[in-house]
């Protein structure tokens, strides 16, 4: 188990590491400039505060760091963390805490993302329903919904290639740039990065160049979830 000062340490050290303060670190992942202020890091009755999970997401992206590296920061000289969630990354998530206490391995589904285009596994609103998910279990301490898909096909490569396990939360809220999961209303489920969104259309980019973007109407799309972390 690592502990708030070390998670805090690590942004700093990532700050560091792309020669910027806290604060322009936040403002590029398009944050709020005192997020990661020393200010933020305790609350005013003296308890210990975290970063948000979906806000170590966003720096990650903003400055290509893979969750690997970031983790590794926090784990030196934590060989009982590293032993304790061994092989975390093969079975779909990442270990990022976003509250006090204690973290534990909750199930999440599991899906092929080719599978999820045939229709009956997803609500309305994106979440999970029906038969035919498996399960991983993914360590999570605030019990947000999160779900996971494994990549078919080369559109995301090499960001995500086939095989690839991502953590997808259908509540977060999303933004230009983001990598998402898109439901349209006849049923395709694809992995893309936003890379447009207005009051009628939303245009969507795939890593591989030979891929071209692809635009919707938004009555043509269910539905729109963050990709939150991926296990290679």
């Amino acid at each position: 188990m690592f502990s708030h000062k070390q998670v805090w340490a690590a942004i700093d050290a990532l700050a560091q590491d792309n020669d910027m303060s806290v604060s322009k670190l936040a403002r590029t992942a398009g944050l709020d400039a005192t997020t990661f202020n020393k200010s933020k890091r305790i609350g005013a009755d003296g308890r210990q505060r975290w970063p948000s999970t979906e806000s170590l997401s966003k720096i990650m992206d903003a400055t290509k760091t893979d969750i690997d590296g970031f983790m590794a920061t926090m784990r030196d000289g934590q060989a009982s963390f590293a032993a304790g969630f061994a092989g975390m990354s093969e079975t779909g998530g990442t270990y990022v805490p976003d509250a006090p206490g204690h973290p534990v391995p909750v199930s999440i589904p599991l899906l092929g993302l080719a599978q999820a285009g045939s229709g009956g596994f997803f609500d309305d609103a994106g979440l999970p329903t029906g038969e035919g998910w498996e399960a991983v279990e993914f360590p999570q301490s605030d019990r947000e919904p999160l779900y996971a898909l494994e990549i078919a096909g080369d559109s995301m490569e090499p960001l995500y290639r086939d095989g690839d396990r991502i953590v997808v939360s259908p509540t977060a809220s999303v933004r230009r740039g983001d990598r998402v999961v898109v439901r349209t209303s006849d049923g395709e489920i694809m992995a893309k990065t936003l890379a447009r969104q207005t009051a009628k259309t939303v245009e969507l980019d795939s890593e591989n160049p030979e891929h071209q973007k692809r635009t919707f109407d938004l009555t043509e799309v269910d539905w729109v979830a963050r990709i939150m972390w991926v296990s290679q």
